[in-house]
């Protein structure tokens, strides 16, 4: 029997244009769509499939009357193509950053929470080493952040791992826990009352939620069943930092956030806390990576900011 090809001789067989095919298919579904969006005729296309399938050895796709769906195995080489075309995408970015003058490219990814005490302080730091770095950071809940992760749309992330997340699959450290707060417009009905309000008061005002899978969504929605609060809340979806303030502003809405978060916009005079012990235990802020993915020398100097920051206290002191 022939020996089996190895990695590099097979990936010399699937070309670049095969791989932009099943692309384009786990996209489209569609073999005329797949080959108009690559410019060629569907003809072509087909005969590129047939040359992938032949060359990995099993089929990649089945034709149904509507379309097309991968196979258990196309789905493998569907997500490696893609997971190609972004990597070449940001290969393609850090070599014009070089060419502009800057020192390479920085994406980050971030939850509301990491914002006051280790993002916003650790990025200026970080920008007045390196004045060159192109940085851009994206704001969502932990659960689109560690998507993003997992696509390589971003370098690392300060979220929360959820429940399907694993160590053998992502690089997680520790770096924030903190208590989570109600907050309210200065002004609110809730706090001119006397006395402090008790949980059973809260769900009877509309609030402003981040969107169902956040961490810190399920674990409020869960504390309230505990409390045997099976009552159905008024609710306004966001992961939005800036929406939650504004709808809190110029309503009665109440919402959750991170002691620090909550701190920063109670110093601005918008918002102020709720004196209400609020049952919610959300896991700490975690650095997260993923393994198997070497990170750039723009994103190493950023976690030399970071973990040297972290080291410098406690999480309360950052």
């Amino acid at each position: 029997m022939p020996k089996p090809l190895t990695d590099a001789a097979l990936l010399m067989r699937l070309r670049t244009r095969q791989l932009l095919l099943l692309e384009a298919l786990g996209r489209e579904h569609n073999l005329g769509r797949a080959a108009t969006a690559l410019g060629m005729s569907q003809p072509a296309a087909t005969r590129l499939l047939q040359q992938a399938e032949d060359t990995v050895g099993v089929p990649l796709f089945t034709r149904l009357a509507r379309g097309m769906e991968p196979t258990p195995s196309g789905e493998i080489l569907v997500r490696f193509a893609r997971q190609s075309l972004v990597d070449f995408r940001f290969a393609r970015e850090q070599m014009a950053a070089l060419q502009s003058g800057l020192r390479g490219r920085l994406r980050l990814g971030s939850v509301p929470g990491a914002l006051p005490q280790l993002l916003g302080p650790v990025l200026a730091e970080y920008k007045a080493r390196h004045p060159r770095v192109a940085v851009s950071v994206l704001v969502e809940t932990s659960d689109v952040m560690l998507g993003l992760l997992e696509r390589g749309e971003v370098d690392l992330v300060l979220g929360r791992p959820t429940e399907r997340h694993y160590d053998d699959e992502l690089e997680i450290e520790q770096l924030l826990a903190e208590n989570q707060v109600v907050v309210a417009r200065s002004g609110h009905p809730l706090l001119q009352q006397q006395g402090e309000p008790a949980l059973a008061d809260l769900v009877r005002w509309p609030w402003v939620l981040q969107p169902p899978g956040a961490p810190q969504r399920n674990r409020f929605e869960a504390a309230l069943a505990e409390a045997g609060l099976h009552v159905r809340l008024d609710i306004t979806e966001t992961a939005s930092t800036v929406a939650t303030t504004v709808l809190l502003e110029a309503s009665d809405m109440l919402a959750i956030m991170p002691a620090s978060l909550a701190a920063h916009y109670a110093r601005l005079g918008v918002l102020q806390v709720v004196p209400v012990e609020l049952p919610l235990q959300v896991p700490p802020i975690h650095l997260v990576m993923r393994r198997q993915r070497e990170l750039s020398p723009a994103a190493l100097g950023f976690l030399e900011v970071l973990r040297a920051r972290v080291n410098a206290g406690p999480p309360a002191a950052l």
